[in-house]
């Protein structure tokens, strides 16, 4: 849902600099930039400390 909203705020800033006269290439960059980084922290939330949730009884499979 984050990546959703961050591709349509950049889209959003993306017409903004158009209308303020940016040119179209460097507002397009900053769009871009704005959704992958959305992604790499998307990517890289799982793996950062404190993001694990805590065992709960039953999480874990054992064999008989």
């Amino acid at each position: 849902m984050g990546l959703l909203l961050t591709t349509i705020a950049a889209g959003v800033v993306w017409i903004v600099l158009l209308s303020l006269d940016v040119k179209p290439f460097d507002a397009l960059l900053l769009a871009v930039l704005m959704v992958f980084l959305a992604a790499t922290v998307r990517l890289i939330a799982p793996f950062l400390p404190g993001s694990r949730r805590p065992p709960r009884p039953g999480d874990r499979y054992s064999p008989r």
